[in-house]
Order: structure tokens, then C-alpha cells, then sequence
């Protein structure tokens, strides 16, 4: 389906641009959103009419999301999920997710204007990008976590152990002590009367007798 665009758009072209697009990307984004008009001979003299007029909308829509933009400045919105023992969750956070909780900490945005560089699997802080304006992009922090706990844990950039990590400290406490080395045995003495003779002083007796016999 071939439009004509009313604003900059990422990929797409310039205002007043006609350009090649699906039919469910015009249907179902730039149509309703009012960033596009088909390309009939109606619309395009309306164009060229109303240009002027329309560009000056544009730059009033920009500078209206650049306002946005400096409130909405180090933005981090809390989205609760459970997930495995490793941190996977059981599912992904979509955009639509992220668009709601940007939508409740004051911010009006729809999910077509979030977008993520890959989906969000696992526990953490991600970053999701948030188009205000065709011109005017922010990014977002997004908080997954467990608990809102465990959330204020991760923004103030504790770490948080899981899975095996989690049980190190209970089993090094479970460890019992290595016993201390134990000292040699000393002999034990002689007790009286078990001592033996010497052999010199027979032999001393023993010459004497000879000596006698002499």
C-alpha cells in the first residue's frame, strides 16, 4: 500500500515522503495513529495544501515530546514476574507490558512506541527504547524482578544470588570444623622397679669372685 507520510518516520522517510508499506503496518499503526494518509490524488493535493500547516503541527508535536522527554529523563519502571531458579521467567515482557507500567508511573505511551533490541527473558535491569515523537527517543530502564524487594535490591546495584550461588554460604555454615592435629604421644615413664640392671656391675661382681678363687 502505497502512503503519504505526515512526519518523519525511522525507516520510512520524510514528511510528505509517499512510500511502499504493508497494508496491516498502515491499517493497524499509521493510519490510526495519523502519521500517514494513502497516496490518492484527494490526499495528495490535501498535502500540498495543508503542508505548511502541517509541518508547523509537527514541530509543535516535537516540542511537546522533548518536554516529555526531560520529565520522563533516568525513568525505571518496576514489572513483577516469576521465574526459575536461574532467573529465567516463565514467558517474556513485552512491549505492550512495558508501554502499561511507563503508562502508570504518569506517562501516556502506546506499546508501537516501545522498542527492545532483544526480547526480556530473564530477571534484571533492561533498557527499552520509547519513541515519543519521530525525532525524539528515550530510554527506559526496565526493572524485572521478583518482588518489589528484590527490585529496590537491583536498582541500587546489589547483587542477588540464585540457584546454586544462593546456597554457598549454608553449606560453607554446614561444613563442620577440620579437627586440629593432634600431638604426638609421649612415651610414658618407666614405672619403679621395671628398670633393668645395668651390665657393667655384674661384670664388676663377676671378676671379684674369680679374684677370691685365686
Amino acid at each position: 500500500m502505497d502512503v503519504i507520510l505526515l512526519e518523519r518516520i525511522e525507516s520510512l522517510g520524510q514528511m510528505g515522503d509517499v512510500v511502499k508499506v504493508k497494508p496491516g503496518y498502515a491499517r493497524n499503526f499509521l493510519l490510526p495513529q495519523k502519521k500517514a494518509l494513502r497516496a490518492t490524488k484527494e490526499n495528495r493535493d490535501y498535502f500540498d495544501k495543508q503542508r505548511a500547516q502541517l509541518e508547523a503541527q509537527n514541530l509543535q508535536r516535537r516540542s511537546d515530546a522533548q518536554a516529555v522527554s526531560g520529565k520522563m529523563d533516568n525513568l525505571s519502571v518496576i514489572i513483577i514476574r516469576q521465574a526459575g531458579e536461574f532467573g529465567q521467567l516463565y514467558g517474556s515482557v513485552s512491549t505492550r507490558d512495558i508501554a502499561a507500567a511507563i503508562t502508570a508511573a504518569g506517562f501516556t505511551v502506546n506499546r508501537q512506541q516501545v522498542s527492545l533490541e532483544q526480547p526480556i527473558k530473564t530477571l534484571g535491569l533492561h533498557k527499552a527504547r520509547v519513541a515519543l515523537h519521530a525525532e525524539v527517543t528515550i530510554s527506559v530502564t526496565v526493572n524485572v524482578a521478583l518482588t518489589e524487594e528484590e527490585a529496590a535490591m537491583q536498582a541500587a546495584g546489589k547483587t542477588i544470588r540464585r540457584g546454586a550461588d544462593a546456597d554457598e554460604p549454608a553449606a560453607e555454615a554446614a561444613a563442620p570444623a577440620a579437627a586440629p592435629a593432634e600431638a604426638p604421644a609421649e612415651a610414658a615413664p618407666a614405672a619403679e622397679g621395671d628398670a633393668k640392671p645395668e651390665a657393667e656391675p655384674k661384670k664388676k661382681k663377676a671378676k671379684g669372685k674369680k679374684a677370691d678363687a685365686e
